[in-house]
């Protein structure tokens, strides 16, 4: 059984659906989690908890990740959901563009993840987590700025992974395709009926659910994957197995 009763987990981007489904599922197993994001007023329908405690964050602002890193004494796991896609075919993409996707999917969490070891705010056998995407393997039209910015984070997540193996901490990514969260329903609406059926028809086990991700992120948070690093773990419901046929 996973048991996470002994320790303090960050989890990033926690106004999300699967932001959010991490930091409850967390609270279920015993965990201290400290819940990040712009949204306070999202932040607050968590279920309030003694073990919970929610900060207001927007990442690209310094001044508040100084104020977050300040209420921080040591965390044995960081989980990434902090994230934003929007479409920019690349024959219409500018740096203002690439600045946009890549200062929310990239450069912040590179820089808060590098704050946090530099204040030593990290335990010993600590486990981090990226939330990379499936579309990194499997890209779609318009996506090059948000497929490339967790491309990046994988390949991020595997030098942490390197560098601080000494001190038994790991860092893994998960690659989830089609969740149902608020994007999901956004990205439904913009297709017709009969093209939405045939995006869905590819996933043999269906779309999944932000608590299929939650169930995996806490195993990773565990001590039962002590063994598991520099991994990038996709979860697609079979996406991957039909665009290989």
């Amino acid at each position: 059984m996973i048991d996470l009763t002994t320790k303090c987990i960050l989890v990033t981007g926690a106004t999300g659906g699967i932001g959010k489904e991490i930091v409850t599922t967390c609270l279920s197993l015993g965990a201290k989690v400290i819940a990040i994001g712009r949204n306070v007023q999202k932040l607050e329908e968590i279920k309030s908890n003694n073990n919970l405690m929610i900060i207001k964050c927007d990442l690209t602002n310094p001044e508040e990740v100084d104020h977050l890193l300040n209420q921080i004494d040591s965390l044995d796991g960081v989980v990434h959901c902090a994230g934003k896609i929007f479409p920019y075919p690349i024959k219409f993409i500018k740096e203002k563009h690439i600045h946009d996707v890549y200062a929310v999917n990239t450069e912040t969490i590179i820089t808060l993840t590098s704050q946090l070891f530099q204040r030593k705010l990290i335990a010993k056998k600590a486990s981090f987590i990226f939330m990379s995407s499936i579309s990194v393997q499997h890209p779609y039209m318009g996506g090059s700025l948000y497929v490339s910015s967790k491309a990046a984070i994988e390949a991020f997540s595997r030098s942490v992974a390197l560098e601080f193996a000494m001190d038994g901490i790991r860092s893994n990514c998960i690659a989830p395709a089609l969740v149902q969260t608020e994007i999901y329903e956004q990205t439904m609406n913009a297709y017709t009926e009969d093209q939405w059926d045939k995006i869905t028809s590819q996933y043999p086990l269906g779309i999944g659910k932000p608590k299929d991700v939650a169930n995996l992120a806490v195993f990773l948070l565990s001590d039962l994957s002590s063994w598991i690093t520099g991994s990038t773990i996709p979860m697609d419901g079979g996406l991957l197995l039909n665009s290989n046929r």
